[in-house]
């Protein structure tokens, strides 16, 4: 069976961004997503992979036997827009979508170009929700 990519790593998360993240509105933006995000899921910051900044950990394992673990939420400062892993599929999350603002929905993940294109309020909402259904 093939190793996961996405681990969690001993990477400094100031380093990442301070290295990663060219533009000053988007390092910024990535410290304030890491403070709101450490907030809302009582954890600290961590690096999964070489990109991805996660919260917490959980524990999956899917039919076919592949089983690993993930953060609870997270996001990575791309080059073209953060990507936030906030979001599952519940009741609960659906309608908050039509609340967030400006984004374009992946299928892991949610796009935005910056905080100040989304609703915070609701993003905490989301956030929440997605810990509380992993949990």
């Amino acid at each position: 069976m093939a190793k996961n990519k996405t681990t969690e790593t001993q990477v400094s998360v100031a380093d990442f961004i301070n290295s990663y993240v060219e533009k000053d509105e988007k390092k910024a933006d990535s410290f304030e997503l890491i403070k709101l995000m450490s907030d809302w899921s009582g954890f600290e910051p961590k690096m999964w992979g070489p990109t991805i900044i996660g919260f917490g950990s959980y524990h999956y394992k899917y039919a076919s036997g592949h089983e690993g673990d993930a953060p609870l939420i997270g996001f990575s400062p791309r080059k073209a827009e953060f990507s936030l892993y906030v979001f599952s599929p519940t009741e609960e999350n659906k309608p908050l979508l039509d609340d967030l603002g400006k984004f374009k929905m992946g299928k892991a993940c949610i796009y935005v170009k910056k905080l100040s294109d989304i609703n915070i309020d609701t993003l905490e909402k989301m956030c929440k929700a997605t810990i509380a259904y992993f949990k």
